[in-house]
């Protein structure tokens, strides 16, 4: 998160869940403050009255998760917060979330995650897993991730879903600042259906990267690049059928419960638009099924 204070490495980090226990993680070794190593936690289930609770919601380093007003009822809402700058090269990061069957989660972020130069030539590493049981539901929709000159990441984003589970999953990527180039970003989404894959998918950006990778085939001078994933349990009988969505911008249906949107745009602000109103569309059935 890039928009976080000042990393302060000196001292511990103290990481606390829903039910009131906290530990204090021990600072990073002597030699080695340049480096994060976090893991953010959270786990959802039914309260048994209509509603979710989050049993554990811990944060380390810069993951910091905190429950907000949900926008649904029975819904609950997590808003990652970023509480230092990260990821920078050599960060060891990773966010786990579960939703129980039965539940539902929504998780948002206050701000776009910036991926840093670091002290050394590391790459940073962001790893993302996602378990959605039965009948359950999550919307995972974090902001922008913003690919600063200079910077390396790789980031990989693993969801396994039981046979009834709905999934809402936006991931927008830009590349560079404003009048700046992008630095060497690397992006893999996978996703799995009732032990089956569903989704496996990896953008490579920027320099070092295999040629071709901003060409007219890919990105075609684009910097901001966007994927908006839908499963739900309706696409099995109706799946959507395949379009366009603008000049930049495609709906893929995917084999099983599962739509897909990928767009590119000139600026994150557009690829934002494109993505909300895909994902309204998506929503509201006002896309046309394939006709059987």
């Amino acid at each position: 998160m890039g928009t976080g204070t000042d990393r302060r490495l000196d001292r511990g980090v103290t990481v606390t869940s829903t039910s009131g226990a906290s530990r204090t993680e021990p600072p990073a070794p002597p030699g080695d403050t340049s480096r994060v190593s976090a893991t953010a936690r959270i786990e959802a289930r039914p309260d048994g009255r209509g509603g979710t609770a989050l049993p554990l919601l811990a944060g380390a380093g810069p993951l910091a998760p905190r429950r907000t007003r949900a926008p649904v009822p029975g819904e609950a809402h997590v808003t990652l917060v970023g509480a230092m700058s990260a990821p920078l090269g050599g960060d060891r990061l990773a966010v786990e979330v579960g939703v129980a069957p039965g539940a539902r989660l929504r998780v948002t972020a206050s701000g776009a995650t910036l991926a840093l130069p670091g002290a050394g030539s590391d790459p940073a590493d962001y790893r993302i897993r996602l378990t959605v049981g039965q009948d359950a539901t999550l919307h995972w929709l974090p902001e922008p991730l913003v690919s600063v000159c200079g910077s390396a990441l790789r980031q990989t984003t693993c969801a396994e879903l039981a046979p009834g589970a709905r999934l809402l999953l936006r991931e927008e990527q830009v590349l560079g600042r404003h009048g700046e180039p992008c630095g060497r970003l690397t992006t893999r989404l996978t996703v799995r259906r009732a032990g089956r894959p569903l989704l496996d998918q990896e953008l490579d950006c920027g320099p070092g990267a295999p040629p071709g990778w901003d060409g007219p085939a890919v990105l075609a001078g684009h910097r901001a690049i966007g994927q908006l994933l839908l499963v739900q349990p309706e696409f099995e009988s109706g799946p959507v059928q395949p379009q366009t969505l603008g000049e930049y911008a495609a709906l893929t249906p995917l084999g099983g419960p599962a739509a897909l949107v990928t767009a590119v745009a000139p600026d994150a602000l557009t690829l934002r638009t494109i993505l909300d109103e895909a994902a309204s569309d998506l929503l509201n059935d006002r896309f046309e099924a394939v006709r059987s």
